[in-house]
This record gives C-alpha cells, sequence and structure tokens, in this order.
C-alpha cells in the first residue's frame, strides 16, 4: 500500500512540475502576444496617420503573411534551444502544411508526453520508471509519427494536381501570358497543396525575389523529384532559353509515365502488402481475443515483470517482420 502511495505521489510530482512548465511557456506565450498586439495597434496608427486619415493596404498583408516566429518571438527563442536541429523542424512543418511554430509543436510534445505518462501509471498501474519512459517515447514520437503522415497526405495531394497544373502554364504561355502570370493563375485556380504554393511563389515575385529564388523557396517545403524537375526546366530554360512550353508538355508526359508505373507497382505488390497487413494484425487480433474469453490469464503480462519482457521482445520482433516486409514491396520510381 505504502509504495502504491509513493509511486503516486512521484506521478503527481512528475506532473505538477510538467504542468508548471507548460503554465510558464503559455504565459510567456500570452505576454508576448500582448505587447506584439500593442505594437502592431502603434504601427497601424503611424501609417493612418502618414496616409491622411485612411489605412495603408499593406498592413492587412503584413497581418496575413506574418509568419508564426515573429508572432512568438519569446516562446520560439526558448524552444530553438530546447529543441534539437529546429531548422530541421521547422521545414518539416512547413512540408505538411502546419502553421504552428516551433513553440507551439513544443507545447504539444509535452502535453502527449504527460497524458501517456499519467495514463499508464494511473489507468494501467505500471511502474513510475516505466510510465515515464513510455512518456519520453510518445511525447517524441506520436507528433513526429503524426507530421510524418500529414506530410505523406500532402505529397499525394499535390502529385494528383501538378501535371494539370503544368498543363494549365503550359496554355497560359501559349497565349502570350508570362511565367509569373501563368503561376498566378495556378494559384488561384487550384486549391490544396498546389494553390498554396503557386500562390506563395507568386506573392514572394511580387515582393520583389527573383522566380528562381522563389521556385527553389517552394523546393524545400515540396521536396518531390517532380517538383524539382519542374524547377530544374525553368531555370535551364530563363538560362540558355528555348520553347519552354514544349519542354512543360515532354516534363508532364514523364510525370505522367512516372505516376502509372508507380500505380502498376502498387498493383502488382498489393498481395505481398496484404500480407504484411494481415500478418502484423494478428497478434493483436489473437490478444483481443484471448482478453474477452480470460481477461485475467492474459492481463498476467502487464502485471508480471517477465510477461512485460516477453511483450516488449515480442513487439520488437513483429515490428522487424513487418519492418522488412514493408521495405520488399516499396521500390523507387
Amino acid at each position: 500500500m505504502s509504495g502504491s502511495i509513493e509511486n503516486l505521489g512521484a506521478v503527481a510530482l512528475v506532473a505538477a512540475l510538467m504542468a508548471a512548465a507548460i503554465v510558464m511557456l503559455l504565459m510567456a506565450q500570452l505576454a508576448q502576444s500582448r505587447a506584439n498586439r500593442r505594437l502592431d495597434k502603434r504601427i497601424a496608427g503611424v501609417r493612418k496617420r502618414l496616409s491622411g486619415g485612411a489605412e495603408s493596404p499593406l498592413v492587412g498583408h503584413h497581418d496575413v503573411r506574418k509568419s508564426d516566429n515573429a508572432k512568438y518571438p519569446l516562446l520560439e527563442a526558448v524552444a530553438r534551444h530546447l529543441v534539437p536541429r529546429p531548422a530541421l523542424l521547422r521545414q518539416r512543418l512547413e512540408q505538411a502544411g502546419l502553421t504552428i511554430g516551433i513553440g507551439q509543436y513544443a507545447l504539444i510534445s509535452i502535453g502527449a508526453g504527460l497524458s501517456a505518462t499519467l495514463l499508464r501509471a494511473l489507468a494501467f498501474q505500471m511502474p513510475l520508471t516505466l510510465s515515464v519512459l513510455f512518456g519520453i517515447v510518445a511525447g517524441f514520437g506520436l507528433p513526429h509519427v503524426v507530421v510524418k503522415f500529414l506530410i505523406a497526405r500532402r505529397i499525394r495531394k499535390f502529385l494528383a494536381d501538378f501535371p494539370e497544373a503544368i498543363d494549365l502554364i503550359i496554355r497560359g504561355l501559349k497565349s502570350g501570358l508570362p511565367v509569373p502570370e501563368s503561376i498566378r493563375i495556378v494559384g488561384q485556380e487550384f486549391d490544396g497543396p498546389v494553390g498554396r504554393e503557386f500562390t506563395l511563389i507568386s506573392d514572394q515575385v511580387k515582393f520583389g525575389a527573383t522566380i528562381e529564388d522563389a521556385m527553389w523557396q517552394a523546393v524545400a517545403r515540396v521536396d518531390l523529384p517532380d517538383f524539382k524537375f519542374f524547377v530544374v526546366s525553368l531555370s535551364v530554360q530563363r538560362e540558355t532559353g528555348g520553347n519552354l512550353a514544349e519542354t512543360l508538355e515532354n516534363l508532364t508526359d514523364i510525370l505522367r509515365r512516372r505516376r502509372q508505373m508507380k500505380l502498376k507497382i502498387k498493383a502488382m505488390s498489393s498481395e505481398a502488402r496484404a500480407s504484411a497487413m494481415i500478418l502484423g494484425s494478428l497478434p493483436f487480433l489473437m490478444f483481443a481475443i484471448l482478453v474477452a474469453i480470460n481477461p485475467g490469464y492474459t492481463l498476467t503480462l502487464f502485471s508480471d515483470p517477465r510477461g512485460l519482457m516477453m511483450v516488449g521482445f515480442a513487439f520488437a520482433c513483429l515490428a522487424v517482420g513487418v519492418g522488412v516486409m514493408w521495405k520488399m514491396v516499396r521500390f523507387e520510381v
């Protein structure tokens, strides 16, 4: 009894410390946001006086394009010192299409770790050390998995509309429109990641950036070979000259052939992928059936240290087997 009370006290202490850290970060974020609002109000007042009472049209654009780093600089500065490789994390968030900053991502990770720790310690009555380790893994792993899923989903949407976007640029070039104007039309006509990226490229060109610089910045957000082919084609054509419409027509033909090849490979490897999913899900299905039939017999695995070691070893073997099968059915085109 005393041991369980000590474990609960230790869990409560860990929860209190993590909650205090979250509250401190939120207070710093709130204070900084209030200061930013006051500064924005003063800037808007100065612009209004200088423009003779009319609000400058640049104010709205500044508010729309303000980055997350400018909203909460104090929170972002703290997160940059605590989060390893913040530039890579910022790039992954942009690739996922998320508008949150690194500080907000850190708060989400802390919340996920705290929730997982409390769940394992209180609901499953696991030892404090294992609960804390599980919370750390969940805090780092769950947001990473979610961001990876969002990146993959955004890439799929981008690839689905990208050939049609190039076709629209080709029609604009054949009708006599310049490349920046054709890119602007693509941003207006398409929704989703394609429209967003081409709109950002068009806006950067309007603000004084060259078309090459804007396109290569988009490459960092859309890390796809297909999009790199498009950017290289534009860059080479602007340096050497030639018929850009014909070059882009050849590019769209290549992109569509690559997509057809990927779909063909996916269809041919569907049986192996289905086998991998079935074999990977069988242990969980059998465990659920055993829990429904005899809960006391199966839950001993989680109450006995030897059972926990067996479960960990089984998960490791299962992960290795599923990973090998998944790697065998993935091909680069």
